[in-house]
């Protein structure tokens, strides 16, 4: 398959926060299976450092690479490292968390109008890399790239801030749906310029899911969506002509297929972002308040100890708190 897109998201569980949904989208040599990228890239990616003096890149399900309290630094290293290797030729490494968000969100800019908070955090950036720790590796994924005849295309992210959330679940009646309708909106418009070659759609199953032909059918309508496969292993679909065919295949744990897994990256650390801007604003205002990751049981914990603050700003629980 020439294209290979990877989805993932972060924070679809939370009452604080946005949730995020990412897309990569590869170019792929035609004898390069869904399985191979990280065979083809094992020189600068890992999907498992051997040890500590592993310097590849490591690009894994976000839960592996980052967990709370340990730090941002390998999660940061490998999203930086991509964006410097995205399309043809090196681009510069982006110089604030602004800027990492108009790369990979193309409605970034206005995200700011629907919170009453910065969404972007202040401060050093990168956050926990240096600039300098990030050129070797970036050198070795471009030297392997051109070796192995990839191409990484593009990466994009849709965020979610409550208030966008609670009216798509109220519209569409669970936080479920509003998942797989925002995942393959994404997908769609990932794949709407790769007219000239097939395209294969890599997805993490939605929940216990095994029926997306309807979806599909509503998201990719010009053309009659086949089902392929349907069950709790692997759910597969395709349309399209064979010069342009495409094809989905919703797996569990779709992170062990390399451009999901980098899509699973890319949501957890733009939700990292996004919290500590929101912590940013809050704890500055109540210097005794704990920051939260906004998961059930301490969101509720947080929002109990900011509400007369909430009250003061005149902030509405819809903007600020997920309902579902």
């Amino acid at each position: 398959m020439p294209y290979l897109i990877g989805t993932d998201e972060a924070g679809y569980g939370p009452n604080l926060g946005p949730l995020l949904i990412a897309a990569t989208v590869w170019h792929v040599p035609d004898d390069c299976a869904a399985t191979d990228l990280y065979k083809r890239l094992k020189k600068s990616v890992c999907q498992t450092p051997r040890n500590e003096r592993d310097r590849r890149v490591w690009w894994a399900d976000s839960k592996a690479v980052y967990r709370a309290g340990a730090g941002l630094d390998m999660l940061e290293r490998g999203l930086l490292v991509a964006l410097c290797n995205l399309g043809i030729d090196s681009l510069p490494l982006p110089e604030s968390c602004a800027a990492v968000w108009r790369v990979l969100d193309p409605h970034a800019e206005l995200h700011q109008q629907t919170v009453p908070w910065p969404v972007h955090a202040s401060g050093r950036f990168p956050v926990a890399n240096e600039p300098t720790r990030l050129k070797k590796p970036a050198a070795a994924l471009a030297a392997d790239l051109t070796a192995q005849r990839v191409r990484l295309v593009s990466i994009r992210a849709t965020t979610v801030f409550p208030e966008r959330f609670n009216a798509l679940t109220e519209q569409l009646g669970t936080k479920g749906e509003v998942l797989s309708r925002l995942t393959l909106t994404l997908a769609a418009e990932a794949a709407r310029d790769l007219t000239d070659e097939p395209v294969l759609f890599l997805c993490d199953k939605h929940g216990g899911r095994n029926r997306y032909g309807g979806l599909l059918q509503d998201i990719f309508y010009e053309h009659f969506v086949e089902v392929l496969a349907e069950g709790q292993t692997e759910s597969r679909y395709g349309w399209g002509p064979p010069a342009n065919r495409r094809e989905i295949r919703f797996r569990v744990q779709s992170e062990r297929f390399l451009p999901a897994a980098l899509a699973s990256m890319t949501a957890k650390y733009l939700r990292e972002l996004a919290m500590r801007a929101f912590n940013e604003f809050w704890c500055g205002r109540l210097p005794d308040l704990r920051p939260t990751a906004g998961y059930p049981g301490d969101a509720r914990r947080y929002k109990d100890e900011i509400a007369a603050l909430q009250r003061d700003l005149g902030i509405a629980d819809q903007r600020l708190w997920r309902n579902r």
